[in-house]
């Protein structure tokens, strides 16, 4: 029977952490995962303790295998709907027509980065065109980096990218910059190209430039840009759990949604979390789905007991 005390929509950081504390809570837990994480093209996990360096798919590769360990299973595919079943639990529908039952939901979906409109941004996604300089500030660190500006707070963001680089360009559209952020930039020694960039060019599979639409050229050995973030809430909308103005669900602070029984955890509620961040967050949203199970446990182990059912 695919009845389970908890499933989980996602199977990358948040998700299988999620999955690992309730599988050694003795519940019954299935990830399904789509297969396309969003760090998938990065090389290495940076800043993850004990873990730092590794590919992004060996470290998925031995979260699976600790799930499994302990009972945990993983399936490949993806969540097409989550319906309400009864009073308390939810039908998971998958694509390919399988139908599970849950009666807890974490959804770990993550989100989608969305770059500017700049020709072959989203080829070198994360191999040379980087967002986080957490993630990658130290291995390209001492080369010409740029950034591209342009969006609130880019100005700022560059300022943090100089901790990595005294030769770093700042990109600016024509306008856009005030005297006090250019007297900042001023001040580290960010150099200031002003213009629309058009593309980035690549060399021997390497970025080499940065091309403005006026035909002038800047040398660059990697690209930093300030991606807008998207939520994947598309099976949290059609649930109906509310979201702001931007998509982001609303969460109380165990991760519970406005739908009782759903929670969320990882990126697709906090746009800010790296890997160890969303592993932690799946952590403690699995603390608190088991409690609720407990409690669920309780009412129900109480019911039957006053209605003379043997435990």
């Amino acid at each position: 029977m695919n009845e389970y005390d908890v499933a989980i929509v996602g199977g990358s950081a948040a998700g299988l952490s999620a999955a690992l504390v309730l599988s050694r809570a003795r519940r019954k837990v299935v990830v399904v995962d789509s297969g396309s994480p969003r760090n998938a093209p990065a090389g290495h996990v940076q800043g993850f303790l004990s873990r730092d360096g590794l590919p992004p798919g060996e470290l998925l590769g031995i979260g699976r295998d600790e799930v499994r360990a302990y009972g945990g299973e993983l399936l490949d595919g993806t969540v097409a709907e989550v319906v309400p079943n009864g009073r308390s639990g939810f039908w998971l529908l998958l694509h390919d027509g399988r139908r599970l039952s849950a009666r807890r939901v974490v959804v770990a979906t993550g989100l989608r980065d969305v770059l500017p409109d700049v020709a072959g941004l989203q080829e070198r996604w994360a191999v040379d065109v980087l967002h986080c300089p957490y993630c990658h500030g130290w291995e390209v660190r001492d080369r010409q980096l740029g950034v591209l500006g342009g969006s609130p707070g880019a100005v700022r963001y560059a300022q943090i990218v100089r901790q990595w680089s005294a030769d770093v360009v700042y990109f600016a559209p024509a306008g856009t910059l005030s005297a006090a952020e250019r007297a900042q930039l001023l001040a580290r020694a960010i150099g200031v190209v002003e213009g629309d960039v058009s593309r980035v060019l690549v060399t021997d599979d390497h970025l080499s430039g940065v091309a403005l639409a006026d035909g002038r050229v800047v040398p660059r050995d990697v690209v930093f840009v300030p991606p807008r973030f998207e939520p994947h809430n598309d099976l949290l909308v059609a649930l109906g759990c509310q979201v702001d103005e931007d998509g982001w669900p609303t969460s109380d602070a165990t991760g519970q949604t406005t739908v009782r029984g759903i929670w969320v955890a990882g990126n697709v509620s906090n746009a800010r979390a790296q890997v160890i961040t969303a592993a932690g967050e799946g952590s403690a949203v699995a603390i608190a789905v088991n409690a609720d199970l407990v409690d669920d446990d309780v009412r129900r182990a109480l019911r039957d007991f006053n209605l003379g059912v043997p435990a």
